[in-house]
């Protein structure tokens, strides 16, 4: 997408946003904390905070997106970031955003020295806005991904819901026929 039409996106994602928030009752707005979700330079979106973020949680899913989409733009950080937390909403996965990162055999990176510091912080506003409530729209469910470059066995068995960045994802809950 071309930076004119992908900036003109973002203000209309912003303001379908603000558009339903306003629609909102005055009782319900009143309760809620609120974020503000930098989606760029450009743009902003205001979300409704669900609940407090547990330094933990938001530790670990911060060195997640890190070491796994580090390289990716904001969106396949958020991407990956979705992958996380819908695996803690799925039965199969542990319950907790630190149980889904830590399971065994799950993900490739070894935790190692962070080293690109303004990386780490990018990582960091991502994780929070998604442990703060940000929209899941992105992977269409996707409870795993992978880099393009892998083709893992598994990959035949799930159903593909986009390709963002690097990464393809796919989701669980229907499975393709194995002929």
């Amino acid at each position: 997408m071309s930076t004119p039409l992908s900036w003109m996106a973002r203000v209309s994602l912003c303001v379908a946003l603000a558009l339903s928030a306003a629609v909102a009752t005055p009782a319900a707005a009143e309760t809620q904390s609120q974020i503000t979700y930098q989606t760029g330079s450009r743009a902003a979106m205001v979300l409704p905070q669900a609940q407090p973020v547990s330094q933990k949680d938001l530790q670990c899913l911060s060195e997640a997106l890190y070491f796994e989409a580090r390289g990716e733009g904001s969106q396949g950080q958020r991407a990956v970031a979705e992958v996380i937390l819908n695996r803690v909403d799925h039965p199969r996965f542990p319950k907790s955003v630190c149980g889904v990162v830590n399971q065994s055999g799950q993900f490739t990176y070894k935790k190692t020295r962070i080293r690109e510091r303004g990386a780490f912080a990018r990582a960091q506003q991502i994780a929070k806005a998604a442990l703060m409530g940000a929209p899941r729209n992105l992977t269409n469910g996707a409870t795993y991904f992978h880099t393009g470059g892998v083709r893992p066995s598994w990959s035949k068995r799930f159903e593909r819901t986009a390709r963002i960045g690097s990464h393809i994802f796919y989701r669980t809950d229907r499975r393709l026929a194995s002929n």
